[in-house]
């Protein structure tokens, strides 16, 4: 089948190559010359296991190309994802500003075409935003209704970044959200295949559906992290509290690694946009407001935990790991962003290495010291920190941190192995 994605960002063209890998032809659009480009030289804007070698194939079975013309990308397909960003505002809410010109720029681009077209809401919208807001404007622009001349669905994703393609191409399920029973039945035929459960509801339940799941997960985060706060006071090791908790099968162990709280594009912009629309509708979302404040606290745990084994001003501290989390390049919401600012204010020296997310890093803080290996930054420094738990920190030991000045080691993440390592002290365990 041939597909065409508008927006090629981390959703879009993540999404795309699933399907290319599924062997459908999918043209992607965007309204950057400079993504489209480095579509085209196989060459993505982002770090995520597979995806680069998953361009690479796709473009050259000519399964997969980038066009600026909208116009060319719907006309050559039968089915337009739309995996837009919604970013956050300062009220918590979601930005729809990207949704509505999508949605108005598809609306005249099917207006050129002839035929039944259906287009799928991928992008995370709260609940009533698809029919509120993107199906007017394409019934506007194309002159055309939806249910005759186009169909209409919202196809929520749950793509966990360091694993999008291995998500998307094993699903847990996939939920359909449709205006009508022929836009589902469309794109469910079109989803027949990949081997998991297809929920069919309506657009707005879908589109709960999305952000319930991730604000649930957040929820088990955050609960994590205030039972290892506990814990830590106890002198009992939270990940042998939740593993024993995690084995109850109505709960399971996903989700419950206690540490320095959640980060990424998803989660807290999901929780907080939740938190608002329940707001709207005179809900009160106190279980997701507290999700919120613990999560906003538990880094400077790490600070508290630091400042209680002497002063700091003037320490050279070592950061290990600044992507949220591993095998992604991604810092947006992480907590190396606060704590990093943190030991600035309170007079540390910071030097910083993470094996995929230094570039980005680097243009909020061109000031601190950045490193090529876990060794060289180590080297010299009175403190190490870890806050990603990126594999190769797992096979770090005593020889690596007998390269520092003074040996206090402190994880946000259960990382180092204690058969290497001695002598070190976790954020809530």
């Amino acid at each position: 089948m041939k597909i065409s994605v508008i927006g090629a960002g981390y959703v879009g063209l993540c999404t795309g190559l699933g399907f290319a890998k599924k062997g459908h032809s999918v043209i992607f659009h965007d309204v950057s010359r400079d993504v489209v480009e480095r579509i085209n030289r196989m060459e993505p804007a982002f770090y995520e296991p597979m995806v680069e070698d998953a361009l690479k194939e796709a473009v050259a079975k000519r399964l997969a190309e980038a066009s600026e013309d909208l116009d060319y990308a719907v006309s050559n397909s039968e089915i337009t994802f739309i995996c837009v960003p919604t970013p956050p505002k300062s009220d918590g809410s979601i930005d729809v500003a990207y949704i509505r010109e999508a949605s108005a720029a598809l609306g005249k681009a099917l207006s050129k075409k002839k035929g039944y077209h259906l287009v799928v809401m991928k992008s995370t919208v709260l609940p009533e935003t698809t029919e509120r807001i993107a199906l007017p404007a394409l019934e506007k622009n194309s002159n055309k209704v939806c249910g005759r001349d186009f169909g209409l669905c919202m196809n929520p994703e749950f793509l966990r970044e360091g694993s999008a393609l291995e998500d998307f191409l094993r699903p847990d399920r996939i939920v359909i959200g449709s205006f009508d029973q022929r836009s589902g039945d469309f794109l469910e035929g079109f989803y027949k295949g990949f081997g998991c459960p297809i929920l069919r509801t309506s657009i707005k339940t879908a589109e709960m559906i999305k952000y319930v799941s991730n604000a649930f997960l957040a929820t088990k985060i955050s609960f994590s992290n205030e039972i290892g706060n506990a814990c830590k006071k106890m002198g009992i090791d939270v990940y042998d509290v939740m593993k024993g908790v995690g084995m109850d099968k109505r709960i399971s162990p996903h989700f419950l690694n206690a540490g320095i709280g959640f980060g990424g594009s998803c989660f807290p912009k999901d929780v907080s946009a939740l938190i608002s629309k329940s707001r709207d509708v005179d809900a009160q979302p106190l279980i997701m407001e507290s999700v919120m404040e613990i999560n906003r606290e538990q880094p400077f745990k790490l600070i508290e935990l630091l400042k209680k084994k002497g002063p700091i001003r003037g320490k050279s501290v070592s950061v290990l790991g600044l992507a949220f989390k591993a095998d992604t390049d991604d810092i947006r919401e992480a907590p190396s962003l606060r704590i990093v600012e943190r030991l600035m204010q309170e007079g540390c020296e910071v030097r910083v290495y993470d094996p995929k997310a230094m570039g980005k890093f680097r243009e909020k803080f061109p000031q601190i010291s950045y490193f090529h290996s876990s060794r060289d930054c180590l080297k010299g420094s009175d403190v190490c920190i870890i806050l990603t738990e990126w594999s190769e920190f797992r096979d770090l030991g005593e020889n690596d941190f007998n390269l520092m000045r003074n040996k206090v080691i402190i994880e946000g993440r259960k990382v180092l192995n204690p058969s290497k390592v001695r002598g070190f002290e976790g954020i809530c365990w």
